[in-house]
């Protein structure tokens, strides 16, 4: 079996090859990544303590990322190592300042596994989620060095579990501890490795509670939503705004609400296409005086600022339920804001708890949108209401962070 999956790495790499050529953009960030890379790659000595966290992409690494700068401040004296798989989580964080030095993981081939294990010595070696890389995971056994995944979900349709999954319970069986999000994994990883799993929940929750501790001021949208009632739609795609812009632009001119909206994708055709549905008292933020509070409704037409701004809403919309799925709705939940989203929810755990708890509300379309508008947004009582439970539920869901170092210090 291990021969078929290091012939399943080098046919992987053949094809992403093939789909750089035919102009896939994502597939020609990924090789032209980890072209030389190893020339890249600073070695490091014996002598210097390493931690090494792996994500495979940008959701990863916000997942991971509470405990990476967890770890710096209680072990400053370790080097920090971090990898990423997709071009996505590089390009964004390649620059990240609490990680020494930031990598492209090279593909698990046995050479590579065993030369970059070999270049950066690590001490300790988390990775996030997931990311089962069985030369690297093999490697890092080999050599005694303390693994963990952090923030695990397992289910029980995957291979590991299956009658044929004897080979691949292998990657499994390299790790020292799982740090597992929910009972139903630490049931699935106890019954192969007793002893070896423990519930610490999603360390996401600590980042979001830490975003809505520390966030960024932003006094000119402070001056914008004075004392309005403010509608923030976060991430949305055109699918979304098809569903809730008509009765929210309706809400701006007859109820005196504002609008702020953060698109997912924010290139100037996007950006543009959206401009053109709005009435006048629309402006794109890039384009802003220091003063825009007369207006209406503000376009975010910048990345990165998204996570901070919630704080001046009182309600949200998450986009992508109209897709693939629904975008981050627990930063919207750490601010204490009520949040609705669209049908296709149901692979999220923490939306359907929010549903649960009755601090979120999904719309099938436009006329369950309207319904939820008038009766929740446009209702002080009840959108404070859903808003003290969304709040509530990120707090009393925080805390994985300090389990998990807790559980490790003695590795240190």
């Amino acid at each position: 079996m291990r021969v078929l999956y290091n012939a399943g790495i080098y046919v992987y790499n053949a094809l992403i090859r093939i789909a750089a050529l035919s102009g896939n953009k994502k597939a020609k960030q990924w090789i032209g990544g980890r072209k030389k890379i190893f020339s890249t790659i600073r070695p490091l000595t014996k002598k210097t303590k390493t931690a090494w966290f792996h994500c495979a992409s940008l959701g990863e690494f916000e997942q991971g990322r509470p405990v990476i700068e967890a770890f710096r401040q209680e072990h400053p004296n370790h080097k920090i190592v971090l990898t990423f798989f997709s071009p996505s989580g590089y390009t964004i964080r390649k620059n990240y300042n609490h990680a020494d030095y930031v990598y492209y993981l090279p593909s698990d081939t046995l050479g590579n596994a065993r030369r970059f294990t070999e270049m950066i010595k690590p001490d300790i070696a988390f990775f996030i989620k997931y990311e089962f890389w069985f030369n690297y995971l093999n490697e890092l056994k080999k050599s005694n060095i303390p693994t963990y995944l952090v923030s695990g979900i397992f289910r029980k349709n995957q291979h590991f579990f299956k009658w044929y999954g004897t080979w691949f319970r292998k990657q499994l069986k390299t790790f020292d501890k799982f740090f597992v999000q929910d009972k139903p994994s630490h049931k699935l990883i106890e019954s192969l490795f007793p002893g070896k799993s423990i519930i610490t929940g999603d360390t996401r929750f600590d980042r979001v509670a830490a975003i809505a501790r520390q966030a960024r001021a932003f006094p000119d949208i402070a001056r914008f939503k004075n004392r309005h009632t403010v509608l923030l739609a976060g991430s949305s795609w055109p699918e979304d705004e098809e569903v809730f812009l008509p009765y929210v632009l309706d809400a701006v001119k007859t109820q005196g609400i504002k609008l702020i909206i953060a698109p997912h994708e924010v290139h100037e055709q996007r950006i543009n296409r959206l401009i053109k549905k709005m009435p006048s008292e629309a402006i794109r933020y890039s384009q802003a005086d220091m003063d825009f509070s007369d207006k209406k409704i503000l376009v975010i037409d910048s990345i990165g600022l998204l996570s901070h701004l919630y704080q001046y809403g009182d309600m949200a919309y998450i986009g992508g339920g109209f897709g693939e799925g629904i975008h981050n709705t627990l930063e919207a939940a750490a601010f204490g804001l009520p949040v609705m989203f669209g049908p296709n929810y149901h692979k999220f755990r923490e939306a359907k708890e929010l549903i649960q708890h009755q601090a979120a509300f999904p719309v099938k379309n436009s006329d369950e949108f309207s319904q939820l508008f008038s009766n929740i947004f446009l209702s002080v009582n009840s959108r404070e209401k859903a808003g003290k439970k969304a709040s509530r539920y990120v707090h009393l869901k925080k805390g994985g962070t300090r389990l998990i170092l807790e559980h490790i210090s003695h590795r240190i």
